[in-house]
């Protein structure tokens, strides 16, 4: 028996680090693993940043963060111009990204009882809407107008279908104000005055109230979406900081609030039946921990940005607050995250301590069988409480757009980029930008400083 006792612990004990493990890896890259990308990004290596995470596909991605995967293949590969094949990753992403929201919930098996990041990763609300924002510029770069409109007229639809479903419901993202300016803009730039009018219409509402949600402002532009050109226009878009991570925090629950939210809960009917079944005999315990997601913001330097040529200038202004939207959109859906927690950890206490109870019954309440399986159920139970911290990495904070009126011709086009205090703190010069007469010529930079 004296030899028993260690190889069942040591059994128990590698157990636990193996599925600890397992759950850990399905969480997606660690955060040392996203902080380089962003490094990488921040030094404008993207061709570095974009083998960085290509060796990560079967790793720390895996099966089910392949959405994740090719949204941060995706915007590292446009971040460094390589347009094509940033579209052949967005549209990997998106096509998976519409199989996993048209699922049924109850399909999603195990979600209770272990952790969320047991199901495959299908992006939040702004993500999917980004995915098309990111097609759009990508074939708007490649000189395929036709292709930015089909990007922009399946965007258009996705957010009708946002607005229907959450319009009366969700307080925070439910539209997208730069992707409808954006839009205004293509449209108007394809001739379809009427369409350019409607999306503007759109953005000026939703600015409304991104205002009032996010604290951002609707753009003081000088020139309508939709206003004839004398001359040319340069549109300028600025990608930057970087989007805030993910992180896992926990809290303890009294029992009885615990026992409350795991009888609201109908997300496992096999599991929370075994739980009430276990609840109805009796059983009671002290307090669980749960685990659950929260955002944080790394600092950048750069706070805005101002585009000079032909002796003009004008300043960037914010278009989209990344972090603000993705900050606020968890924030609404946290109550339910952490009731869905509660009730998720809640039963695997029940189900650990009804397991050891049987043990107890079996061997003896001290003998060494009921204490290994008390102790390993509970092990058990706290590797498995991981938060799901998955997000899409790449993004940047923040999306900033200046406009400005040039003759035709080529000009050189200089960036500047200004901290906190209005300094320069580093500056860029575009060569032979060609401006069209009656034409927008678009450009774009990534910063994450």
């Amino acid at each position: 028996m004296g030899i028993g006792r260690p190889r069942l612990s040591l059994a128990r004990g590698g157990a636990v680090v193996c599925l600890a493990c397992l759950l850990a890896a399905c969480g997606g890259p660690s955060g040392s693993m996203r902080k380089e990308v962003n490094a990488l990004i921040s030094a404008r290596d993207f061709t570095g940043a974009e083998a960085r995470i290509q060796q990560e596909k079967l790793g720390s991605y895996g099966k089910k963060n392949q959405v994740l995967y090719y949204l941060d293949l995706g915007a590292v590969q446009h971040d460094g111009g390589k347009y094509k094949e940033s579209d052949q990753s967005f549209a990997v992403a998106e096509t998976r990204m519409e199989e996993l929201y048209t699922k049924s919930v109850s399909k999603a098996a195990g979600t209770l009882l272990l952790n969320d990041n047991t199901t495959e990763y299908a992006g939040e609300r702004f993500e999917r809407a980004l995915v098309n924002v990111y097609r759009a510029l990508d074939y708007l770069f490649q000189g395929d107008r036709e292709g930015a409109l089909v990007e922009i007229r399946k965007l258009s639809r996705l957010l009708q279908e946002y607005a229907d479903v959450y319009g009366a419901t969700s307080a925070a993202y439910k539209d997208d104000a730069f992707a409808q300016y954006l839009a205004s803009l293509l449209y108007a730039d394809d001739g379809k005055g009427d369409d350019a009018r409607i999306s503007l219409n759109k953005s000026k509402k939703v600015y409304e109230f991104y205002a009032a949600s996010y604290g951002t402002p609707a753009p003081n532009f000088p020139l309508d979406a939709g206003d004839a050109q004398a001359g040319g226009e340069l549109v300028f878009i600025h990608l930057n900081g970087t989007a805030p991570r993910k992180i896992g925090k926990s809290f303890s629950v009294a029992w009885n609030e615990a026992v409350v939210a795991l009888k609201a809960s109908k997300d496992d009917e096999k599991e929370s039946a075994q739980a009430q079944n276990a609840l109805r005999a009796g059983l009671v315990g002290n307090a669980v921990t749960v685990a659950y997601p929260a955002y944080i913001q790394d600092p950048f330097q750069i706070t805005g940005s101002q585009v000079e040529a032909a002796g003009r200038k004008a300043g960037t202004q914010l278009m989209e607050d990344v972090s603000a939207i993705a900050m606020k959109d968890l924030a609404e859906r946290q109550a339910l995250i952490k009731v869905r927690a509660v009730a998720r950890a809640t039963i695997k206490f029940i189900l650990a301590k009804t397991a050891a109870d049987a043990v107890k019954k079996k061997y003896g309440a001290n003998s060494w069988q009921a204490l290994a399986a008390q102790a390993g159920g509970s092990a058990v139970a706290a590797a498995t409480e991981i938060a799901d911290t998955r997000a899409w990495a790449t993004l940047p904070s923040q999306f900033r757009m200046a406009r400005l009126r040039l003759p035709p011709g080529k000009h050189d086009v200089i960036v500047s980029y200004n901290g906190p205090t209005g300094a320069v703190i580093a500056t860029r010069t575009f060569k032979d930008v060609t401006i069209r007469q009656g034409g927008r010529t678009y450009l774009h930079d990534r910063t994450a400083l």
